[in-house]
């Protein structure tokens, strides 16, 4: 006969998040246990806020800001921690991991910061560290790199991992409204924090790209390994100029593998604005939807689409990792799939191409002075450099100051030669503002 004893819940952080979580554990009990052939049981809430109507009922559960109580209470099998941040979240899960309880956490800061130590931590006592909710929200990208697609060999990863910017992004190329005007507006939603910093700088994209790195790759680096911009310089004029030239604007995390003939293997990450074409799928994801393509060297080009954040569509990845480690306890943690995909042995750093060594083609608008002669400097230093230019565009309007915007779409350079030519251009007389440039993706 199947046990039908109840694995126990215990939920450290009762935000917005931890709300849905209940709402489905409530909502969607009897499919759940149809699926487990036994019940995931709500044990008890730990929160400092123990006042305020978060729409749930949980008059029948224990709930305190007894965060350590939980961990200890012999009834709770798992701990959910939704209370973001670092020192605090650091030092709950390792404590639960002490007392031999497993983990589901949303905290991809945490872990694209921490990873590696409370991997071991968990390794160490046989217990599960599941991190579903934190890359995409709603949409299941790590369990299918973890399972769905591990017979293959990783050669790209291009996400669109972060909804507010894609909704800024997208708010801006279909108004013409200023970078500033649409962030308001996307505050007034919702969609964007008090402070949007780790969104707009592209914070919060590095920290997912991170953990789809190391489960791609089996890299082990953090997010601040990882070459980061936003998307604070860009304005109306450069859609526009991305519509003329059959493009759209994306930040995009992105990861591939180049592999010598030796069978060594270097890492490309990064996240920055990016051109795609505008009739691939990537390009299609508008507002705050995210979306994935990985690459696969035996099933070629998959694309993960969905809600990359929000209540439920959050809850839902949280749930199903307590549905997966349910499993587990109750199979007393045979058959266990390795959290980062790969065994903990076989992980660890791996060589990252820089930044300098890419090669692709890159937009660049200036800022220049309206007088004879502007164009030819910066073309000539471009050329000194090997730098060839596929196209001209050059405004006619000028602003306050007299200057104008000059926007250059070269052909395939390196980096460092864009670089080294961008310092000595923004240093001109005629040049009035730093360049603004955003590399092409074209294999999308």
């Amino acid at each position: 006969m199947t046990e039908r004893k109840p694995v126990g819940i215990g939920l450290v952080g009762f935000g917005t998040i931890g709300a849905g979580v209940v709402k489905v554990l409530q909502r969607n009990a009897e499919v759940i246990e149809q699926r487990l052939g036994f019940p995931l049981r709500l044990v008890r809430i730990a929160d400092i806020d123990t006042a305020t109507d978060r729409g749930v009922d949980v008059s029948h559960l224990r709930f305190d800001a007894d965060s350590d109580g939980l961990i200890r209470d012999p009834e709770v099998d798992i701990v959910v921690e939704l209370v973001g941040g670092y020192d605090f979240a650091r030092k709950l899960i390792l404590g639960a991991i002490d007392a031999g309880k497993h983990v589901a956490t949303a905290n991809k800061a945490l872990l694209a910061l921490h990873g590696k130590e409370i991997f071991d931590a968990a390794a160490r006592q046989s217990v599960e560290v599941a991190f579903e909710a934190s890359v995409g929200g709603g949409i299941p990208i790590l369990r299918s790199l973890r399972e769905g697609l591990n017979a293959n060999r990783i050669e790209s990863v291009h996400g669109i991992m972060n909804g507010t910017t894609n909704y800024i992004l997208t708010e801006m190329e279909k108004t013409g409204e200023a970078f500033d005007v649409v962030v308001k507006r996307a505050q007034d939603l919702g969609y964007a924090e008090a402070d949007p910093t780790f969104d707009i700088e592209g914070i919060d994209a590095a920290h997912k790209l991170t953990l789809l790195v190391a489960m791609a790759y089996g890299a082990e680096l953090t997010y601040k390994e990882v070459p980061t911009e936003g998307i604070s310089d860009l304005a109306p004029i450069d859609f526009d100029a991305a519509r003329e030239l059959g493009f759209r604007i994306k930040l995009l995390g992105i990861a591939k593998a180049r592999r010598g003939e030796d069978g060594s293997e270097r890492i490309e990450p990064r996240v920055h604005p990016t051109m795609i074409p505008a009739t691939s799928l990537l390009a299609n994801v508008d507002g705050a939807m995210n979306a994935v393509a990985v690459t696969g060297d035996i099933v070629g080009r998959t694309l993960f689409y969905g809600a990359g954040a929000g209540e439920l569509p959050t809850a839902s990845a949280l749930v199903s990792d307590l549905i997966e480690i349910a499993r587990e306890v109750r199979r007393g943690g045979a058959g266990r799939v390795a959290p980062l995909s790969y065994l903990p042995g076989e992980l660890g750093p791996k060589p990252l191409i820089p930044m300098g060594e890419i090669v692709g083609r890159y937009y660049l608008r200036f800022t220049a002075v309206d007088r004879p002669g502007v164009l030819a400097h910066i073309t000539s230093v471009l050329g000194e450099r090997e730098i060839s230019i596929e196209s001209v565009i050059q405004k006619e309007r000028a602003d306050s100051a007299g200057s104008v915007p000059v926007l250059i779409m070269t052909h395939p350079a390196r980096e460092w030669a864009i670089r080294s030519a961008l310092e000595i251009i923004d240093r001109l007389d005629d040049v009035t503002a730093p360049t603004v440039l955003v590399r092409i993706e074209e294999e999308l």
